[in-house]
């Protein structure tokens, strides 16, 4: 049985996909560093990274800190969940590739 956090991933991994994003489920454990967002990919040149979360659950502190390095480095950090999907789809369907404004939480 899917839980409600693995129906939030799926949800985006089609969102993705949808839109032609490349992106990943990094491995955890091993090599690996803890708080690294579940999504990880590449869309128009640009980097992203996504947490997803079911519910009103928020990001742990740890993975706070790496959305963060993330925007800090130029890159998209968002969280998502059920109330946040209208606004990446909207992110995905707007973007074209140039510098826009990038929203700092989901």
């Amino acid at each position: 049985m899917a839980t409600p956090e693995s129906k939030v991933k799926e949800r985006v991994k089609k969102l993705l996909d949808k839109h032609g994003a490349y992106h990943f489920f990094p491995a955890t454990g091993g090599y690996g560093r803890s708080g690294i967002p579940d999504i990880v990919g590449c869309y128009r040149g640009y980097f992203f990274a996504i947490e997803c979360k079911a519910g009103a659950n928020k990001p742990t502190s740890l993975q706070e800190r790496e959305l963060q390095r993330i925007r800090k480095a130029g890159g998209f950090a968002f969280v998502a969940n059920e109330e946040t999907f209208d606004a990446l789809e909207q992110y995905l369907t707007s973007y074209k590739g140039e510098e826009c404004g990038k929203p700092t939480t989901g």
